[in-house]
């Protein structure tokens, strides 16, 4: 088997991070000899996540078997996912913003038993729906549990408190058409209705300043999806939340600021 070295986008600061939490826990269940220090299965991790290499590519890299590289990179997926902020704790931070940005994607997945809940009729594809609140430039700041992807995106938000809990907190936020029907401090734009079929110069001119301030949401979307192993999950819909949950703790490391 031919091999070639390959780079991994991520600071050493992040690499760092994982290894140490790797250590303690193998200190803590005082593990015995493995084949992979904490280091290199920190940078095994990264490179399945950021990278979104194959358990069989990871197991040829580094010479090890693929139950044992699958075994690794569950670990380290438990291991960041309980260190994941819920939403409470976010809220600390989102209610000293001057305004978020609320919006909702789709994550697909192939392994489906039960195939209609994960259905989207929109992307028409299946896979799972996440929440995210971004602020004022488009900085990912939180990401929510994953739910099937038929979800409507207002009914995620219900459904996590989201919406509550930006109401409680008073932080003026901005999201699309999909949230229309959300209320309390929640800010959608004008659509047209049987009843309206055309919108007024002054709701034309609001909803182009909506798109502006939206469009920064799309960031936080993409920052997300610039961890491959999202680009399509081929595991069971029930990990994708701590999977999800892992990649935002490694993005906060990684962009120094909102982590600890």
């Amino acid at each position: 088997m031919l091999s070639y070295p390959a780079a991994i986008p991520l600071s050493s600061r992040t690499l760092n991070h994982l290894a140490d939490r790797i250590r303690s826990y193998r200190q803590q269940r005082r593990s015995r000899w493995r084949r992979l220090n904490p280091g290199h299965q920190a940078l095994l991790v990264l490179a399945h996540l950021r990278n979104g290499d194959t358990y069989t590519r990871l197991a040829a890299g580094f010479d090890i078997g693929i139950s044992t590289a699958w075994r690794y990179v569950q670990e380290a997926i438990a291991l960041l996912s309980s260190a994941a902020d819920d939403l409470d704790t976010a809220m600390r931070r989102i209610r000293l913003l001057a305004y978020a940005i609320l919006d909702g994607t789709l994550i697909p997945i192939d392994r489906v038993a039960d195939q209609r809940p994960y259905y989207c009729g929109k992307h028409k594809r299946h896979g799972v729906n996440v929440q995210l609140i971004a602020d004022v430039v488009g900085r990912l700041v939180w990401a929510s549990a994953a739910l099937p992807g038929s979800t409507h995106d207002l009914t995620a938000a219900r459904t996590h408190g989201i919406i509550d809990a930006l109401t409680s907190a008073d932080v003026m936020t901005f999201a699309d058409k999909g949230y229309q029907g959300a209320r309390g401090s929640v800010r959608t734009p004008f659509k047209r209705r049987r009843f309206r079929p055309k919108l007024s110069r002054r709701q034309k001119a609001v909803n182009r300043a909506h798109a502006k301030i939206r469009a920064c949401g799309e960031r936080a979307i993409a920052t997300l999806k610039s961890w491959k192993v999202l680009a399509k999950l081929h595991c069971c819909p029930r990990r994708a939340t701590a999977i999800v949950q892992a990649i935002l703790v490694l993005h906060h490391v990684e962009a120094n600021r909102y982590a600890g």
